[in-house]
């Protein structure tokens, strides 16, 4: 049953389709900027994510994937799949029994995933597929659960990418997002806050040569709909039971919702 969100989440939701980071946009020309930024980071992606978190993010993963359980044979869509990291944790847990489609918006990306599929052995294991979030090429009820990992902020209309994940699962299905949320501690939020604005891009530059896009990256997270904001979205999209866990005090979250 579909619900209401709330103003607030609407709200939200609509800020972001319309901001580039901090900047004002058409959301008809946003997904352009954004493939830009992922074309411009591609090559190192994997190193800057580890530079950024400290490596912290290999174990925001994990609990990701420890949440999501799977089961051997599953069908699972990664949606923006970037360099397949979660998709690469779902198949080491079932032992490569699965069907494992990595979907991304930028080809650049899937390339540095197959290619990284490739050295640890899962050919044939993975299909890629460049697609929009907001229109999968994929029939209906055709997975058993749908991932996304720090990848719904780039999305340009979150309800559109949540209404496409509920559309292509099973009933039963799950639907499983982890991504940059809103700091719950008074003091951590200010030095989290110093550190994305400055060193964030700074570290882009030198290691990546591009400060805007890892600006962008900083700001678009400042944009994104809280935990609760954000669950109330995935309701809307008819999704039952959702929940919500923070991690590392709410730099970033896990939310969970069911198609019954």
């Amino acid at each position: 049953m579909e619900r209401k969100p709330s103003d607030e989440a609407l709200a939200a939701a609509e800020r972001l389709a319309e901001s580039f980071g901090f900047e004002r946009v058409d959301p008809t020309g946003k997904a352009t900027r954004v493939k830009a930024v992922f074309d411009s980071v591609a090559s190192r992606y994997d190193l800057m994510n580890d530079l950024m978190s400290l490596g912290v993010h290999r174990l925001w993963k994990n609990a990701a994937v420890d949440w999501l359980a799977p089961r051997p044979g599953i069908r699972l869509l990664d949606l923006a799949a970037g360099t397949g990291d979660i998709a690469d944790r779902v198949l080491d847990r079932v032992g490569g029994e699965g069907r494992v489609v990595s979907s991304d918006i930028n080809t650049a990306m899937l390339v540095h995933g197959r290619d990284r599929a490739l050295d640890k052995g899962w050919f044939g294991k993975l299909d890629f597929v460049c697609a929009d979030a907001m229109a999968l090429p994929f029939a209906d009820q055709s997975f058993d659960a749908v991932t996304i990992a720090f990848g719904i902020r780039n999305v340009t209309h979150i309800d559109r990418a949540l209404a496409e994940a509920h559309r292509v699962l099973v009933p039963g299905g799950r639907f499983l997002c982890l991504e940059f949320s809103k700091v719950v501690l008074p003091v951590l939020d200010r030095l989290y806050d110093s550190y994305s604005f400055t060193i964030l891009p700074n570290l882009g530059r030198l290691v990546a040569g591009d400060a805007a896009s890892y600006r962008y990256l900083a700001e678009s997270i400042r944009r994104f709909p809280d935990q609760a904001a954000f669950a109330a979205l995935i309701e809307a999209a008819g999704f039952e039971q959702v929940r919500y866990r923070n991690l590392s005090a709410g730099i970033a979250a896990i939310h969970s919702g069911w198609r019954l």
